[in-house]
């Protein structure tokens, strides 16, 4: 009789700690026109984006929830959610000017460690906010601009955000995507010039310590023509009796001849709702490679895109996925071919143990309108 292979649970001992919450602000639990105003202005958003909050919230309100998509959701009440917390303290390019109970957190995940050995910038967000970030000069010296989403948004990359802010995916997308333009805050900002191979990979890390709160981070790349990035995105809370909720986004756009792999890990706790929406959409003989790894949260919905829509532009999707008890979670992948010669490919493994719940669901969809075959 053929022996059955044992898999272990995935230990959680190195998220599962938590800090005293020291928040220096916080919104009330809940959504509604006064809270997206107060966040629009904790952020000091420019006039375009505080009406684009509004709206959202506007969608948000008139989208109906999920209806029996994928595993049930009832237990997220957005009245228990507070939306928005801003740790005590502000962003740094050192690690020894971060707290240090907050600095102790990151070094226990080993990101300071990884940066000095493997990366070529960090960014380290903390609940509502990025408190930590840094690229190698020589990094930086190939024009290649790693920064918060704040910065670029209210800096000198302001119009390249503003024009491609949730163009990918539109707050008009889902309930959770109109969410996510209505309360977003934090994430991180990439634009790789033309031609400039960073050989060493970038890194965002976002901690949720917060209990009962939610994330809402945005990631925006922008990788030009025959340029090649790789980025690495690395998530983890510890477990509260209370849920929490991410509901990110991620867009990346991905130049003629361009190469971007993204990868994940994702280890959010089990009192997690993980509906994350992330798409690319990649020009003519460009390239798209995800990699992704899940073995967190209570509940995931996530999907990453894949939008070819450039005549030789290629896809290539490898995910993981552990479900242990009381998860259940929802994962796959999308490919639109939108160009003639386009090729994808989708390699996924996932584990189910003690009555965890591993569900794949994907479609690669082919445009014959756009392909002229």
């Amino acid at each position: 009789m053929k022996e059955k292979t044992y898999v272990e649970d995935v230990d959680r001992s190195m998220y599962d700690f938590r800090n005293e919450d020291k928040d220096a602000y916080k919104v009330k639990e809940g959504l509604n026109p006064e809270i997206v105003e107060q966040i629009s202005s904790e952020k000091h958003d420019p006039e375009w984006m505080k009406e684009f909050r509004m709206k959202s919230l506007e969608i948000f309100n008139n989208s109906t929830m999920p209806d029996e998509w994928g595993p049930s959701i009832e237990g997220l009440d957005m009245d228990n959610i507070v939306t928005y917390v801003r740790p005590n303290t502000h962003m740094a390019a050192k690690w020894s000017e971060v707290p240090e109970e907050i600095k102790d957190t990151f070094e226990k995940l080993g990101i300071p460690k990884a940066e000095r050995e493997s990366l070529a910038g960090v960014g380290a967000q903390y609940d509502s906010e990025l408190v930590y970030h840094n690229v190698k000069e020589e990094v930086a010296a190939q024009g290649v601009i790693y920064t918060d989403m704040e910065s670029a948004l209210n800096g000198e990359y302001a119009d390249m955000v503003h024009k491609h802010f949730m163009k990918l995916v539109p707050p008009t997308d889902h309930k959770f995507a109109a969410l996510h333009g209505a309360v977003w805050s934090g994430g991180s900002f990439v634009y790789v010039p033309k031609g400039v191979s960073v050989t060493i990979p970038l890194q965002s890390y976002f901690r949720l310590n917060a209990p009962g709160a939610g994330q809402f981070e945005h990631t925006l790349i922008i990788v030009d023509e025959g340029a090649y990035l790789h980025f690495i995105e690395g998530c983890s809370a510890p477990k509260y009796n209370v849920a929490n909720l991410h509901a990110g986004c991620v867009e990346l756009f991905v130049g003629k001849n361009a190469t971007l792999r993204y990868s994940t890990i994702e280890n959010w706790s089990k009192n997690m709702y993980n509906l994350n929406t992330k798409r690319a959409k990649v020009e003519e003989g460009g390239k798209i490679e995800w990699v992704s790894g899940s073995f967190g949260s209570h509940v995931s919905y996530l999907y990453p895109m894949s939008i070819l829509n450039g005549e030789g532009a290629s896809a290539e999707f490898t995910g993981i996925t552990f479900a242990g008890k009381g998860q259940n979670l929802d994962t796959g992948t999308k490919v639109v071919h939108n160009a003639p010669n386009t090729s994808s490919y989708v390699n996924t493994k996932s584990i189910s143990k003690d009555g965890g719940v591993s569900t794949f669901r994907s479609s690669v969809v082919v445009n014959l309108s756009l392909i002229h075959i």
